[in-house]
């Protein structure tokens, strides 16, 4: 049996989720029977079998990694257990991973960085700007050496993980990707993203604290005609490196 590659979806709204998935795969080239996907908030989480996989992707989520452990939920804290398991599987096999926003906290937080609110940033497109590390990563060699992406979080690292790489950095939140190892990635902002995409996802988290809800008509105006194809080309490379 061929192997595949695992989609981690940690959004509890359907569509929201739905089409995020379909994102991952349009500008992934992906075909549908080559991913697994589970849905995280949903399932009881299987374990998983790393031989079975040639890569993994995880994407956002509304959960904030940096809650006091008592203001999280069972969910929160069963997927938060989920991911250290994950991360004790896959950085001593330097198995490859990419992690968006969400996944970035995760990984983030496991490897040591400290994560807060002081970087966080509004639902926008941001330039994101190479490191020189950035710069003769596969992922990014070759492209722009500014671009704009696609953000919206209310937490973020504070400083990269001790020993990862920096990637690409904004002057509004320092680390927006970092590198573990050779093959272990995480970004702040959304490489499956294009405005459609962010207009679905402001009207699903109004109420979440990401803007004040009178904003949304606003924001929506101002994303509809944004256009972010690098981060896009990005995600595309992680695939094409890694498919089997």
């Amino acid at each position: 049996m061929a192997k595949k590659l695992l989609v981690l979806q940690i959004r509890p709204e359907d569509a929201t989720a739905q089409s995020e998935f379909e994102a991952i795969l349009r500008f992934g080239g992906l075909k549908a029977t080559e991913v697994d996907r589970i849905r995280l908030e949903q399932v009881s989480i299987p374990a998983i079998e790393l031989g079975g996989y040639w890569a993994i992707i995880a994407g956002g989520s509304p959960f904030d990694v940096s809650l006091p452990e008592n203001e999280k939920s069972a969910i929160q804290k069963r997927i938060e257990q989920f991911f250290v398991a994950l991360f004790d599987q896959i950085i001593p096999l330097d198995f490859p991973f990419l992690g968006a926003c969400s996944g970035n906290g995760h990984l983030g937080k496991y490897c040591g960085a400290t994560i807060s609110n002081t970087y966080a940033e509004p639902i926008s497109t941001v330039m994101l700007s190479k490191t020189k590390a950035g710069s003769k990563d596969p992922l990014l060699v070759g492209l722009p050496n500014s671009f704009l992406g696609f953000v919206g979080h209310k937490e973020a690292c504070d400083d990269a993980p001790p020993g990862a790489e920096l990637l690409l950095t904004s002057e509004t939140c320092p680390v927006q990707m970092f590198r573990v190892k050779k093959n272990i990635y995480a970004t702040q902002f959304h490489p499956e993203a294009d405005a459609q995409e962010f207009v679905l996802r402001i009207k699903t988290y109004m109420d979440n604290g990401y803007f004040h809800p009178s904003e949304a008509d606003d924001l929506i105006r101002t994303l509809t005609p944004a256009k972010a194809p690098v981060p896009n080309i990005m995600l595309k490379r992680f695939v094409q490196r890694y498919r089997s």
